[in-house]
């Protein structure tokens, strides 16, 4: 029980959750904001968009405050860079481009509203927490091994 408690109750674990709730905002504003510009109908584009924005803040704030890797030297970095990106990519499009094309075109969620949430923002919702999960066991076993 001490082993997992230490485990889930520790800085890093702190640091990524908080870092990743603000990973998770920027993914959002860029996604509620690119679908306003668009429209709803560019949803997938919209969060090609949002994906990006937050890939980048995300690596830059897990190299530095998460996994506290210090090596700042080129060929580290874009290592560190290309498997970061290419996991983000890799859970993107299996659980967050598939999962929403799935809700949305499979399950209709566009048709349901929940107070100011629509099923296609719940969705997303949903598929966001799936996505942190699964980058955090491949950021902290495979990317930034610490």
């Amino acid at each position: 029980m001490k082993r997992l408690r230490s485990i889930l109750i520790n800085k890093e674990t702190f640091s990524y959750i908080v870092f990743g709730a603000l990973t998770t905002l920027v993914n959002f504003i860029v996604f509620i904001g690119f679908n306003y510009i668009m429209g709803r109908q560019y949803y997938l584009l919209s969060n090609i968009f949002s994906f990006i924005a937050a890939t980048l803040f995300a690596f830059i704030t897990n190299k530095q405050f998460v996994f506290e890797s210090k090596e700042w030297k080129a060929g580290i970095v874009i290592k560190e860079a290309i498997s970061f990106v290419s996991a983000r990519i890799g859970t993107f499009l299996l659980v967050e481009e598939l999962g929403l094309l799935f809700a949305v075109q499979v399950i209709q969620v566009g048709r349901f509203q929940f107070y100011l949430l629509d099923g296609i923002l719940i969705a997303k919702i949903i598929l966001a927490f799936t996505a942190v999960l699964l980058n955090y066991i491949l950021s902290k076993y495979f990317i930034f091994k610490t």
